[in-house]
């Protein structure tokens, strides 16, 4: 089998790195007009400055994307085009950077990712996930040319966003399970680098949750290296397989029935806790881990209803047919979804 393996050129991580956006963009070569894509809160808050002290040279367009979309994208790609920017640069959380993923590859133009929180390993991973009509698409783009990692700014977001990355590394737990037992069962392709690679991601979680919980510039630094590390498992499996399994479809389920209710971290992370029991691992240690960060590991602390958990179960196999897991292609039966939540404390007196 053959698969190409594209890769970013660059990462800069550290405090305050932001502001040399400037110099990182005349270090990959970069001449004519830049093309910023936002939204309306990060503009106000570290785009306006960006502009001003970091790329005071450049003639800097800037544009808004609200929603994750796929018509947003498509809008926001057809402006890209009108205005031949020569560099995109993404700043924000993830709505922003899977919007500007997606305008890049319709525009053919690098971009750069600056993310402003560690909500997520979607910071600098070749594939966006959009909005549709009834569900999330995942589409394949290409990795940013460079990703820029400021702690202070990662730090100076809501502890909750902040953290909720944790959720989507410790998910990794069980994504490269389905994906070895996908292997096995259906004969699909398996890379156990990019499988190793995406396993250290979530054991570096387990490892450090207590330096993580902090919410210190030094704890989120850790959780940013970990949620590039799981970026670059996707990048060299040429498919988010690595990083996205039963507990993934688990959060797509429930974004369906009970309409986008929590963060994506939050949800895959307590997806882990009841994937981990079905595929028979140590699920108590992942719900330790998550307690110690503060995330959820109840329906009442996501803040859904206990139905909505356990109808999202017996759903979640038919949210990518193409996708083999744990839950099999028939998936829970509604007495073993209700059982699986109860035995784990997902609902219940314990949740």
């Amino acid at each position: 089998m053959k698969h190409s393996i594209d890769l970013f050129k660059k990462v800069v991580i550290g405090y305050g790195v932001r502001w040399e956006l400037g110099n990182l963009i005349r270090e990959l070569g970069v001449r004519g007009k830049l093309a910023v894509v936002t939204g309306p809160r990060v503009r106000r808050l570290v785009v306006e400055q960006l502009i001003e002290r970091a790329l005071r040279e450049f003639d800097v367009d800037v544009f808004e994307a609200e929603e994750p979309t796929v018509e947003v994208a498509e809008g926001v790609a057809d402006l890209l085009g009108s205005a031949r920017p020569s560099l995109i640069v993404a700043v924000g959380g993830g709505k922003s950077i899977d919007v500007a993923k997606y305008a890049s590859m319709k525009v053919g133009v690098h971009y750069i990712s600056l993310p402003t929180v560690t909500s997520h390993d979607g910071i600098a991973s070749p594939f966006a996930s959009l909005k549709g009509m009834e569900t999330v698409y995942s589409v394949k783009t290409s990795p940013p040319i460079a990703v820029l990692a400021d702690t202070e700014v990662f730090a100076s977001a809501p502890r909750r966003l902040a953290l909720a990355g944790a959720g989507d590394l410790i998910s990794k737990i069980t994504a490269v399970r389905d994906w070895r037992l996908a292997h096995r069962l259906k004969g699909e392709y398996y890379g156990d680098y990019a499988a190793s690679l995406a396993l250290m991601s979530a054991k570096h979680v387990l490892a450090f949750s207590k330096a993580i919980a902090r919410g210190t510039p030094d704890g989120l630094r850790i959780l940013a290296e970990g949620l590039i590390s799981s970026s670059t498992a996707i990048c060299i499996a040429g498919s988010t397989r690595p990083a996205s399994g039963s507990e993934h479809l688990f959060s797509h389920a429930l974004d369906v029935v009970a309409n986008y209710p929590a963060l994506h971290g939050e949800q895959v992370g307590l997806g882990t806790v009841i994937m981990g029991y079905i595929h028979g691992i140590n699920w108590r240690k992942i719900r330790r881990t998550l307690k110690k960060l503060r995330l959820p590991t109840t329906a009442r602390e996501l803040g859904v209803k206990e139905d909505h958990v356990i109808e999202a179960l017996t759903i979640a196999h038919r949210i990518r047919p193409d996708r083999y897991t744990i839950l099999g292609e028939s998936g829970l039966t509604r007495d073993a979804a209700e059982e699986v939540v109860l035995k784990t404390g997902v609902v219940g007196d314990d949740g």
